[in-house]
């Protein structure tokens, strides 16, 4: 996951629990905190799903690697063994070429475990696949809704900076909750909020010192 959408992220708790601690009856306002309340839950839950994706893709890359070496160190190693013993009665008898190599010398449960291990590297292969979609799809929607949170953010900002112009303390704590943290300024035209800063009676914002 990407730091900024962890903060992003963080910025939609800490406003929630804003808003929760000012209640705001204000119809507009409602709807604005309704959304973001919604677009925060799937945020956890998309997080949650490119992390599992990340998991899988780096066990599956383990397991792969794993039942490589294993294949490498025993079944292959034995299959190749006995395949050059058997190359010219192989030639000849195409149409049973495992009997042939039982002949000389194949291990049919040699053969069966070979046979595990492919299915299970196979299988590997797949949760590596989905693990990979799972994690490309989560990140992709994650963008989508990092920049929807800032959307709705500097909306409520609006409401905010009117409804606390008169009470600096709530007004400050509003401008700390929104704040996205540890972003350099001028990261993206889509970031929720400004850096720091402290408001003036009037409402605005200063840079800070």
């Amino acid at each position: 996951m990407r730091a900024v959408t962890r903060r992003v992220y963080d910025l939609c708790v800490r406003v929630l629990s804003w808003t929760a601690a000012h209640p705001d009856d204000e119809p507009g306002f409602t709807v604005l905190v309704a959304q973001l309340q919604a677009l925060a839950a799937r945020m956890g839950q998309v997080i949650t799903d490119q992390r599992n994706g990340l998991i899988d893709s780096r066990a599956a890359t383990s397991r792969k690697r794993e039942r490589r070496r294993t294949m490498l160190a025993v079944p292959i190693a034995h299959l190749a063994q006995i395949g050059a013993l058997a190359a010219r009665a192989m030639y000849e008898e195409a149409q049973s070429p495992k009997e042939v190599l039982v002949k000389h010398g194949l291990s049919e449960s040699v053969l069966v475990e070979f046979g595990k291990m492919l299915d299970e590297f196979d299988s590997a292969v797949r949760l590596g696949t989905e693990g990979r979609m799972t994690h490309t799809a989560a990140t992709r929607e994650l963008e989508a809704l990092t920049r929807e949170a800032g959307r709705l953010v500097r909306a409520m900002d609006a409401r905010n900076r009117i409804r606390f112009r008169n009470d600096l303390p709530a007004l400050e704590q509003w401008i700390s909750a929104r704040t996205v943290l540890g972003t350099p300024r001028g990261v993206s035209e889509e970031a929720p909020v400004v850096e720091g800063g402290t408001p003036d009676a009037g409402g605005e914002v200063r840079p800070a010192a």
